[in-house]
């Protein structure tokens, strides 16, 4: 340890951020407004906004599901809510050999198709942020992983390396340079250091048997359904008899779910074998009345309607890692606890942010002129990540409001306007000065999205004058935050195009040093 353990922490905690800084940045700036996925797919199917729940919703959609899948293996129906207000429906096509899986979204009050844009809505962003896209999905999950566990030993590093931890977070001297971007690190870094830990942790944990699987392996000999058997308590199904039989009403099973839970509801519906004299109704409680989303279910005849078994909760390994998914997702504890994991992951964005821009700055105030390639390369991969990234996600929603409705593929082209906009401003900053680059990206990213709510009011009769009197905040809630995000963007565009105080060594040394990208 060359420099002390103190020093080497340092080292440790700068290149363990650093590597994987920009992978990083686009994780958590993701994985945070995921935290509202559920309202962002909804915002992004405007046809949808009129739908409301149903007190006869399952009846409904079962009764339709016999007409839209008769001959279905299973169905499998997430029943509607207060964030998702529409019933959506899974099943697998035997006319298409019995491999392809079909998917509609009913009205809860008809159980009729309500048809709507195709998009991925905040399902993309949801899985870009822990399996990316574009990239084979075990690879994904790989380079996600290892990058988890850099950040892991970069908080950890971090925490032994700042002497003046807890001073430094009452601290923050704008308009001096380094020493400005190193204070806006430290408080970014310990204003929510407790959420940072634990996201970091759990993020690595949902993972787990991917990255550490030779446990199961070696207890269940490779047999997953084993596996899944004794920790989850699910089991495949009986085989069809070929005996025609009507499904039992499913409204009296919900109603007994609802006791076994004490008065918890029920989320989903798995509906085997319908039709059929072996039928079974799996009942799936909703996740977020509680922080273990391990699945808890009641099993049913389908034909009598009787209870059959009761499984969850009662798995001390599968509750732990019940919790640890629980903690992660953050669909515990209402809209207050997902505000509060929102900010938090905002600033954790803001501490890879920072982190990364630091160590360019000082680079740069250390070196001047002499500065090399490498230096150049963490200027240019900075600006491409935290100023691209934004925009990439503006043009996405951007897309969804201006592509045709009826437009193929459109779901692809969507992701697509999102690459292409991150592509070109990953090129940006090869072609303009290094502070232009910034205030040009970060400017362009605070326009559109503080245009984002005009060109929702401009295309769809959702906008912030009807949802906001109706008290529609699970739409509302997306403009609002595309105007606090884009005033944020703005002002940091701002502050990044005011001329800084040249360093005074530097003038004192009789040569030119090139400025931090904000003071």
């Amino acid at each position: 340890m060359r420099g002390g353990f103190r020093q080497s922490m340092a080292w440790l905690h700068t290149w363990s951020g650093l590597l994987v800084g920009w992978v990083l940045f686009a994780v958590f700036l993701t994985g945070t407004v995921s935290y509202f996925r559920p309202e962002i797919s909804l915002w992004m199917r405007p046809e949808l906004h009129a739908a409301r729940d149903a007190p006869e919703a399952a009846e409904n959609v079962l009764r339709r599901m016999q007409t839209l899948a008769p001959n279905s293996a299973n169905w499998i129906v997430t029943l509607p809510s207060a964030r998702d207000p529409v019933a959506r429906v899974f099943w697998r096509d035997s006319s298409a050999g019995g491999s392809r899986f079909r998917r509609a979204i009913l009205d809860p009050a008809t159980g009729e198709d309500l048809p709507a844009r195709d998009t991925l809505g905040g399902d993309f962003f949801y899985t870009f942020h822990y399996q990316l896209h574009h990239v084979p999905v075990l690879w994904a999950r790989w380079i996600i992983s290892f990058c988890a566990m850099f950040m892991l030993v970069a908080i950890l590093s971090g925490i032994v390396t700042h002497r003046r931890i807890f001073a430094d977070f009452f601290t923050f001297r704008p308009r001096k340079g380094q020493r400005s971007w190193l204070d806006g690190h430290a408080v970014a870094a310990m204003l929510a250091l407790p959420y940072h830990l634990m996201i970091t942790y759990t993020g690595i944990v949902t993972l787990m048997l991917m990255t550490m699987p030779w446990g199961v392996q070696l207890a269940f000999k490779g047999n997953n359904q084993a596996f899944t058997a004794a920790v989850f308590g699910l089991e495949r199904p009986p085989p069809r008899s070929g005996q025609a039989v009507p499904l039992a009403p499913i409204g009296p099973m919900l109603a007994e779910a609802s006791r076994h839970w004490d008065g918890a509801q029920p989320g989903r519906i798995t509906v085997n074998n319908p039709g059929d004299a072996t039928a079974t109704v799996q009942v799936f409680r909703v996740d977020d009345d509680r922080l273990s989303v391990n699945r808890q279910l009641v099993t049913f005849n389908g034909v009598t309607g009787a209870m059959i078994s009761a499984s969850g909760g009662d798995r001390p390994a599968a509750e732990t890692r019940g919790v640890m998914v629980g903690l992660h997702r953050g669909v515990f504890g209402g809209g207050a606890m997902r505000a509060l994991f929102f900010l938090s992951g905002l600033m954790g964005t803001v501490m890879v942010a920072t982190g990364t821009i630091l160590w360019a700055v000082k680079q740069r105030q250390k070196l001047g002129a002499r500065a090399g390639y490498g230096t150049r390369l963490v200027e240019v991969l900075n600006v491409a990540a935290m100023g691209g990234l934004p925009i990439a996600m503006a043009a996405y929603l951007w897309a969804n409001r201006l592509l045709p409705v009826a437009m193929a593929q459109r779901a692809e082209w969507e992701v697509h306007v999102f690459f292409i906009a991150w592509g070109v401003a990953a090129l940006h900053p090869l072609l303009r000065s290094h502070r232009r680059a910034w205030m040009e990206q970060l400017g362009l990213g605070a326009l559109l999205l503080l245009l984002l709510p005009a060109l929702n009011a401009a295309t769809t009769h959702s906008h912030l004058g009807v949802t906001l009197p109706a008290g529609q905040w699970a739409l509302a809630g997306v403009d609002l935050v595309a105007l606090a995000l884009g005033t944020a963007l703005g002002f940091a565009a701002r502050q990044v195009g005011r001329a800084p105080a040249e360093p005074q060594r530097a003038r004192r040394a009789g040569h030119r040093t090139s400025p931090a990208p904000a003071e």
